[in-house]
């Protein structure tokens, strides 16, 4: 009975394995953390709704920004937030959260940003789920939050004060930008968004911003604070006093039964169950966009509500242009000033009448170096500091226009009725834009010699003739010229597409192995000549052998050739590899490639510069300079953690890994660690759909339902999980003959010192005792809450996190029966009997029953 019995414990016992982190856990950022904006870093919320590093801009790879974004929705890197929203840095940018706990955004030897919080006594970074990233200090008081400054976004929850301001991007054709903010006049306060011209435009900038173009509600004789919010229901409105009617709707959702003042009573509250925005966007509207999963099939944003319907409203949409509608009264297209026209394909104009000088040194009026363009059924925004005055006398539209030619200040003027009263405005200058008014005409002062191009309507009929002969002239001519040209550039581009088509492909897929997307489909050849004929072995393991590799351009590739892989199965194969390869996340190894090609079945992953986690964590020969501190051991830990949380609870797919061992947990550059061979299981052979037969596992790792044919559900890896936990700390195999009989066996000996209360002596020896007691104690009890024989006693990967983390209290775990039952059995016994056994055999495996609840990995392993 004995030897069977312990062939049974034995088997269920033994190690596994965790990552390395660097400086994320679970949406917390410790102090000396530091992203790297050409490795495109981040730091992510618990459940990855958020994410807060470097993302490229959408104008350049080359230039980055740092900022705040939607991290789980595909193929979208909406920004919600950003330091330097108008600011972009270069791929050698860094962001550091120093041990002093500032956040400092560098670019080169340059300081971009910083959040000035040396002195707050700041402690921890968190990114938390609902959008805002936070410093905390020593008692846990905000020290620093984005929520606190604004870019171009609101996230629903998130409070906005008079203080603050929405500000846009910069308008790549002529500067300008807008902002939202909160007007204080004398007996009321407004919200209000206002256009700001390009400062460059004069040498006092405040005369030419703060125009208001929109402004709603109103709030007369405000008493108390003002906070403008977006609450999680999707309504926008102003709170203000201390009385629960407080509230003003700027716009209320349907769907809206708690109201405003709720989400500013607890705008700091969970997860957004319904993923919104409001953005102040680079056209100067305003809009509010819910994420929706399915939208005639495609997921996107959908924008709920806009400030403003009639984009011609918006002063300066066209910088200072003239904004005009199509017949749908929706969408507007812009024309320049007369005086002014577009060059090539910019939507800039250029020779801008706005800023020319019209007075003489003197300041005479130059009349004759000047003429006076008319521009039918159109109105200007301007500004009470550009305007000279209204000339209400002046009763006919050509006396406007002559008023205007007569005032060498005067750039333009504009004419019009109100209330059945014409106006006459003479303008000094001319930065906010024109719109179509029927009742109105506007008057451009342009140079003698210029002519009146864009939306001028001086135009004579005979000009329009003129231009309708010669083109006339040039359709007959020219036909046969044209038709010929077209006819040899398609036959050029047709012949060189046949020529240089594969090759740009293959040089594509050579440089581009990283992609957001799904992996790419290589051929067998090219991982050939990439390997070197598979010449040089990483590794073997229960999935097949990994070579490393090396593209043309330097890349480092590390290639995997599949075991026992159905070959008729290609279709289902591909299937499942873009399945995996889709799956993205910080702790988790990158699927670039796979290839599938007859009963060849390989997969391409990024390459680990410093391989796997079990040549770090047990000494040997070959290993024995290497060495990890307690830190480093306990971020891999927790980081090892959250890999297999996310594949276990937030994959469309729950995915049971069925090999959690310490040589499938690879160590990047920064010894981040990153789960391997995720998802593999699900490409052995099979007898059909759910079944996979003669599963082996690797010893010492699997979980007792294994053995006893029970059902396999993800708690299986949670118990890998939990023998690996306990090799990270004690820096040994958890069963090692090469140690004497009190001490061959780990888990015994370690949990007789944590209930003792002395963990740190199980800490591996080579420590010398250097590790944080209250870390090595949490990790200890959570790996015998995993290993616990009953299936329901063991937490999920995400309660393992949350423990690893502190946020939720443990209790003692009870000892493991197994573990129990071994040491009953006596100890000496078990070491003498595992002794006859390693001398007996050369190789050692645990093959089980099927299970039709989930599919595992083949794995072997030789004795220790």
């Amino acid at each position: 009975m004995a030897p069977c019995f312990l062939s049974y414990a034995l088997a269920l016992l033994l190690f596994f394995l965790i990552e390395l982190s660097g400086s994320i856990v679970s949406g917390r950022v410790r102090l000396g953390s530091r992203l790297l904006a050409k490795e495109k870093q981040a730091w992510f919320s618990d459940n990855g709704t958020f994410a807060f590093g470097f993302t490229p801009t959408a104008d350049s790879n080359d230039q980055y920004q740092l900022a705040i974004w939607f991290a789980q929705l595909p193929v979208d890197t909406t920004m919600v937030w950003s330091p330097n929203i108008n600011s972009p840095v270069s791929k050698d940018a860094t962001l550091e959260f120093d041990t002093t706990g500032n956040l400092m955004l560098m670019d080169g030897d340059t300081t971009v940003w910083a959040s000035n919080t040396s002195e707050a006594g700041v402690e921890l970074a968190v990114m938390s789920e609902n959008g805002n990233f936070i410093l905390y200090s020593t008692n846990l008081s905000v020290a620093w939050q984005s929520f606190a400054y604004p870019s171009d976004t609101l996230l629903p929850g998130q409070p906005f004060t008079v203080s603050l301001e929405l500000t846009s991007t910069k308008s790549s054709s002529h500067g300008g930008y807008y902002t939202l903010k909160m007007l204080q006049q004398p007996t009321s306060l407004s919200l209000a968004l206002t256009y700001n011209v390009p400062k460059s435009y004069t040498s006092s900038p405040e005369s030419y911003s703060n125009f208001s173009y929109w402004s709603e509600p109103e709030i007369s004789n405000v008493t108390g604070d003002v906070i403008a919010v977006l609450n999680k229901a999707g309504s926008f409105g102003m709170v203000y006093g201390s009385s629960s009617d407080g509230a003003v709707y700027v716009y209320k959702n349907d769907g809206d039964y708690g109201g405003l003042l709720s989400d500013v009573n607890q705008r700091n509250s969970n997860a957004l169950s319904v993923l919104r925005r409001l953005t102040l966007e680079v056209n100067g509207n305003i809009r509010l966009y819910r994420w929706d999963n399915d939208v005639n099939g495609s997921r996107q944003w959908v924008p709920e509500w806009a400030a403003v319907s009639n984009p011609c409203d918006i002063s300066g949409i066209c910088g200072d242009g003239i904004c005009n509608l199509d017949r749908s009264k929706t969408n507007a297209s812009c024309t320049c000033l007369p005086g002014t026209s577009k060059v090539g394909n910019d939507v800039s104009c250029s020779g801008n009448s706005s800023v020319t000088g019209k007075c003489g040194p003197r300041h005479e009026n130059l009349m004759s170096q000047f003429k006076i363009s008319t521009v039918q059924k159109t109105n200007y925004y301007f500004s009470e500091s550009s305007v000279i005055g209204n000339y209400s006398d002046k009763g006919t539209l050509s006396k406007c226009g002559d008023a205007c030619l007569s005032n060498c200040d005067c750039v333009a003027s504009v004419y019009g009725l109100s209330e059945e009263k014409a106006y006459c405005w003479l303008l000094r200058s001319m930065e906010f834009g024109g719109f179509e008014d029927p009742v109105s005409t506007l008057f451009v002062k342009v140079e003698a010699n210029a002519s009146a191009s864009g939306a001028s309507s001086s135009r004579t009929p005979g000009d329009s003739s003129h231009e309708s002969e010669s083109t006339h002239e040039k359709v007959l001519i020219l036909p046969i010229v044209l038709s010929m040209a077209v006819l040899i550039g398609l036959l050029s581009c047709l012949l060189y597409i046949n020529i240089h088509r594969k090759r740009s492909i293959k040089r594509a897929l050579e440089s581009s192995l990283i992609l957001s997307g799904a992996p790419v489909s290589f051929s067998y050849r090219d991982l050939l000549g990439w390997t070197t004929n598979f010449s040089q072995l990483l590794g073997t393991g229960g999935f097949g052998s990994v070579y490393k590799g090396c593209l043309k351009d330097g890349t480092l590739i590390a290639v995997k050739k599949l075991d026992k892989v159905s070959p008729h199965g290609e279709k289902e194969f591909i299937t499942e590899v873009k399945t995996i390869g889709s799956m993205h996340h910080l702790n988790l190894v990158r699927l670039c490639g796979y290839c599938s090609e007859g009963t060849q079945r390989l997969l391409v992953y990024e390459f680990m510069k410093n391989g796997s986690l079990d040549k770090w964590i047990f000494h040997s020969l070959s290993t024995r300079d290497r060495l990890l501190d307690w830190s480093s051991r306990f971020r891999i830990a927790v980081g090892t953690a959250q890999g297999i949380a996310y594949f276990h609870e937030q994959c469309r797919d729950r995915i049971i890994h069925c090999d959690i061992k310490p040589e499938n947990i690879l160590l990047d550059d920064n010894f981040c660690p990153k789960v391997s061979d995720f998802g593999l299981a699900k490409l052995m052979v099979r007898e059909n759909s759910h079944v996979v037969t003669m599963v082996r596992g690797t010893r010492g790792y699997l979980a007792p339902e294994w053995v006893s044919n029970r059902p396999i559900t993800v708690k299986a890896d949670v118990y890998s999980y939990g023998m690996l936990l306990l090799e990270i700390v004690g820096g040994r195999r958890n069963l090692d003959m090469t140690c004497d009989a009190d001490d061959f066996f780990y888990p015994g000996w370690a949990y007789k010192e944590m209930t003792s209360g002395t963990p740190v002596k199980v800490v591996d020896r080579r420590l010398k005792g250097a590790a944080e007691e209250k870390e090595v104690m949490r990790a200890l009890m959570v790996a015998f809450w995993c290993i616990q024989d009953e299936v329901s006693n063991r937490p999920s990967m995400g309660e393992v996190v949350k423990m690893l983390e502190g946020s939720v209290d443990i209790n003692m775990p009870p000892m493991p029966q197994t573990v129990l039952e071994l040491i009953d059995e006596g100890l000496d016994h078990v070491y003498k009997s595992m002794k006859r056994e390693l001398n007996q055999y050369s190789s050692f495996s645990v093959t089980t029953h099927p299970s039709s609840y989930a599919t595992c990995s083949h794995s072997t392993i030789s004795p220790r």
